[in-house]
């Protein structure tokens, strides 16, 4: 059976989970909607890992994750990386932090994980950003816990390395509103409290704090995306905007510049080919792929991922884009036509 290809999905998260009740027991996983994960984590929506389902270690809070990958796969692979900084082929060498001193028992072979620390995990996750596996990723990183956003800058100060400068980090230190700012006990849930549940973690507004205001679905870039779909639809593409040649509707993989009010599109080859050129040594020196770029029409900032997000929305994505802008057509009914008695 073959595998379907899929557009690039709206939000995956490699997340760091921290005891409320032990603050050096820590968790390391990944998902595609970190609240619903969290309540599994914490017993209030069945799933979660065994891992967390202690209830003296119970609740579990994120504290930071990373965001933007662009696949399932890639995400898992960051995660495996990120637990395993030990074992990981991404990491060169001679540039590993953690290293295993024990073996695994009964044979002995394998080994052993290093206990995780918030420092291990903290510098470990600046050393991933760093390596070319994923350095060119369009990754972003958030904090939920001033302490940890705290270490975090305190590693980036010693490390000599830098990472990329167009690395976006995010804090939100609000927390939900409760008396004397505790964390709520973890219980069951009734079934009406986990359709409720459900519900909100399908919108982007319904938090307003921490992972709660994460956007689960494409309705941050619904504006570019209709402007997409009416350009290609309506076979308004007109010239490559970097190549100046006519573009055939249908024929070939085109882009379109994600800037309000530019309907700047060209060839993926010459957009990319076009960011490379244009942007700096330091950051392209030795890419395949851009990062970033301006747009030749509107002279705007462009996002590579931004662009390559409503790309595969457009050519693979066809259901959620129908869903994003409620375009799927219902079904007319034509009534019946009443018999006649003879």
């Amino acid at each position: 059976m073959a595998i379907q290809p899929k557009p690039i999905p709206a939000l995956y998260t490699v997340y760091i989970l921290r005891s409320t009740v032990r603050h050096t027991t820590l968790y390391i996983g990944s998902t595609p909607k970190p609240p619903r994960r969290l309540s599994q984590h914490n017993g209030q929506v069945k799933g979660g890992a065994a891992r967390t389902s202690r209830d003296s270690l119970r609740p579990w809070e994120m504290v930071g994750l990373v965001a933007g990958f662009p696949s399932m796969v890639a995400a898992l692979k960051f995660e495996w990386a990120l637990q395993n900084p030990h074992l990981s082929l991404h990491i060169p060498s001679d540039s590993r932090i953690t290293v295993a001193t024990q073996r695994k028992k009964p044979n002995g072979r394998r080994p052993r994980r290093p206990i995780k620390t918030m420092a291990s995990i903290i510098s470990n996750l600046h050393l991933l950003l760093r390596v070319p596996s994923f350095s060119r990723w369009p990754l972003r990183l958030h904090f939920f816990a001033p302490e940890v956003h705290t270490a975090w800058q305190k590693w980036c100060s010693t490390v000599k390395a830098p990472l990329r400068k167009t690395l976006a980090v995010f804090t939100d230190f609000r927390g939900p509103e409760t008396e004397n700012n505790d964390q709520p006990a973890p219980r069951t849930m009734s079934d009406t409290e986990r359709s409720e549940m459900e519900e909100r973690e399908t919108d982007p507004s319904s938090g307003n704090y921490g992972i709660y205001a994460l956007p689960l679905d494409y309705e941050p870039i619904k504006a570019y995306v209709e402007k997409g779909q009416e350009i290609f639809d309506f076979e308004r593409e007109g010239n490559c905007v970097i190549c100046h040649t006519a573009i055939e509707s249908g024929e070939g993989i085109h882009a379109v510049c994600s800037n309000d009010g530019c309907e700047g599109v060209g060839h993926l080859s010459c957009w990319g080919q076009h960011f490379l050129a244009t942007s700096s040594a330091e950051e392209d020196s030795d890419g395949i792929l851009p990062i970033q770029g301006r747009c030749p029409k509107c002279s705007g900032q462009v996002e590579w991922g931004d662009m390559m997000k409503e790309l595969t929305l457009r050519t693979r994505g066809q259901k959620e884009v129908e869903k994003l802008l409620k375009t799927k057509r219902k079904r007319v009914v034509k009534p019946r036509k009443k018999k006649t008695a003879e």
